[in-house]
C-alpha cells in the first residue's frame, strides 16, 4: 500500500518570495501535485485558467461555498480564494503529495480539515526589506503597497502556530530549509501507517 500523501501548506505576506520557493520545490520534486485554487480575481499576465487558478465569478464562488465545496476559503485583498475539497482528499488518499499556497485564513481552516498537514510560514528578513521588495516589483500602487504592508503585520502575528518558520533572506538557505521540512515529513509514522507491519511480516 502506498504511503499517504503529504499536504504541505505554505503561507507568507505578499512580496516575501513564496512563489519563487514554490516553483523551485516543484522543479526538484516534479511528482509534487499542486492544489489549484478557485478565485474571483482577474487573471494576471501569463496566468491560465485551470493551470494557475480556476477563475470564477463571485456568484459562482458563493454558490459553491454554500454547497460545502471548499476545504477552505478566504477573502484576500477584496477577492475570494478557495480550495476544492474532494480532489484534495482523493489525491492524498492515493499517495499524492500536495502543495498548498494559501493565506493564513485558509491555512487555519486546513488545520481543522487536514490534521496531518505540515504548515510552513515564509518570513521576510524585516518589514523594511518587505517594503523594499514590494516597491521594487513596480506593479502596485502606493495604496496597494500600504495595504499589503498592513496585512503583512497581521499575518506575521498568526505565524506562531505554524509548524515551521522560514526566513527568506538568502534564497538558497530558505529553500534548503523548505526542502528539509518536506523530506522530514515523508518519514513520519502517520505518513507510513503500514510500514512497521510490512517489515515485521518479512
Amino acid at each position: 500500500m502506498p504511503r499517504k500523501g503529504i499536504a504541505l501548506v505554505l503561507s507568507a505576506p505578499s512580496g516575501t518570495g513564496k512563489t519563487t520557493l514554490t516553483k523551485r520545490l516543484l522543479t526538484q520534486f516534479p511528482h509534487f501535485g499542486y492544489s489549484i485554487s478557485c478565485t474571483t480575481r482577474s487573471p494576471r499576465a501569463g496566468e491560465q485558467d485551470g493551470r494557475d487558478y480556476h477563475f470564477i465569478s463571485v456568484a459562482e464562488f458563493e454558490k459553491r461555498r454554500a454547497e460545502g465545496y471548499f476545504a477552505e476559503w478566504a477573502e484576500v485583498h477584496g477577492n475570494y480564494y478557495g480550495t476544492p475539497l474532494t480532489p484534495v482528499r482523493r489525491m492524498l488518499e492515493s499517495g499524492q503529495d500536495l502543495l498548498f499556497d494559501i493565506d493564513v485564513q485558509g491555512a487555519a481552516q486546513l488545520k481543522l480539515t487536514l490534521s496531518d498537514a505540515v504548515f510552513a510560514f515564509i518570513l521576510p528578513p524585516s518589514m523594511t526589506e518587505l517594503e523594499n521588495r514590494l516597491r521594487k516589483r513596480g506593479t502596485d500602487s502606493e495604496e496597494t503597497i500600504q495595504r499589503r504592508l498592513e496585512n503583512a503585520r497581521g499575518e506575521l502575528l498568526e505565524a506562531r502556530w505554524y509548524d515551521a518558520l522560514i526566513v527568506n533572506d538568502d534564497l538558497d538557505l530558505a529553500y534548503d530549509s523548505l526542502r528539509a521540512l518536506y523530506l522530514a515529513a515523508t518519514l513520519a509514522p502517520s505518513c507510513n501507517p503500514d510500514l512497521l507491519n510490512t517489515v515485521l511480516a518479512r
